[in-house]
């Protein structure tokens, strides 16, 4: 297991450096035509490579540091119960989106997120569904379980809670990556807010309760019983990908979509991840519920045993 937690903080890590060089290469050499003039053949080449493919490897680490993640702390059957829902539904939406306009609106993708399936969608972002999904549901299912509602009503604001956190990631991202220098996709129904319709942000949220329902009824009603100290990931990958957004959004001049992703996301996500149940008390919770627990009715004492 040690080693699989290194994967993961190896990945994390990798995720993390790989969205710093993006946004060093999007604000700060795209912009300066005679820094890349003054690069070396070498230094030309990866840059070039950068902005073809950078997008693509982070996201691509994000999914792979998550899916380790899911493995160590809920097991592959609730990762895989998750991550298929989660990216062929996504998926579903998308090509649905870029085909019809429903139900983000008229949009396409460029290049620059890799290959696309069926010529529409790049197949990264399905996966930055995934990981992005899974994260903001895990924070809002485990820090809801520290109130004692009914489990169905749990369950529910934890599938809401997490779609919220999710659509927040887009109100910061969408603006920025839709209208830098080198944008990523493009809006051919452009609306009010900062150039997107609002009905994006409908189809957001909706595709997000549809694969989070869906997993949440693939995935045990029981507590998942884990502690602060293990949704430390989960919050990094989510609050990471929010200030590469922000980061991005700021440079463009989007101060409103910056402040409703920190309102209605960063906030709430801080919020369940300070709520959940510290490793110590969670293990006492455990020792207790230990003690409780009568013994079998045919279980006899090792000294009355001895005595007969």
């Amino acid at each position: 297991m040690k080693h699989f937690a290194t994967v993961e903080r190896s990945l994390l890590v990798g995720h993390a450096i790989s969205m710093v060089f993006g946004l060093a290469g999007l604000l700060i050499v795209l912009p300066h035509a005679e820094l890349i003039v003054q690069l070396s053949e070498f230094g030309q080449y990866i840059f070039q490579w950068s902005m073809a493919g950078g997008g693509v490897v982070y996201m691509v680490l994000g999914t792979a540091a998550v899916a380790v993640y899911a493995c160590r702390q809920v097991g592959w059957r609730l990762w895989l119960s998750f991550m298929l829902p989660a990216v062929l539904l996504s998926l579903g939406s998308e090509l649905l989106g870029t085909s019809t306009g429903f139900p983000f609106g008229h949009y396409r993708y460029l290049a620059g997120l890799g290959y696309k399936i069926a010529g529409l969608v790049p197949f990264t972002i399905p996966l930055s569904w995934f990981y992005l999904g899974f994260s903001a549901y895990i924070l809002a299912r485990v820090g809801l379980e520290r109130f004692g509602w009914p489990r169905w009503l749990q369950l529910s604001l934890a599938i809401a809670l997490g779609s919220v956190l999710l659509t927040s990631w887009d109100f910061v991202l969408d603006p920025a990556m839709s209208q830098t220098l080198m944008p990523f996709w493009i809006w051919e129904q452009p609306g009010a807010f900062f150039g997107m319709p609002y009905q994006n942000f409908v189809g957001w949220l909706g595709t997000g309760i549809v694969f989070m329902t869906v997993a949440t009824l693939l995935w045990p009603r029981r507590a998942l019983n884990l502690s602060r100290e293990q949704l430390r990931f989960p919050l990094a990958i989510y609050l990471s990908n929010l200030t590469f957004a922000t980061v991005m959004s700021l440079a463009a001049g989007f101060w409103v979509p910056v402040a409703l992703g920190i309102a209605v996301g960063v906030v709430p996500a801080i919020a369940l991840y300070a709520i959940a149940c510290p490793q110590a008390a969670l293990l006492e919770d455990h020792l207790q519920e230990a003690v409780r627990t009568p013994l079998p009715t045919d279980t006899v004492p090792v000294s009355v045993a001895s005595a007969k």
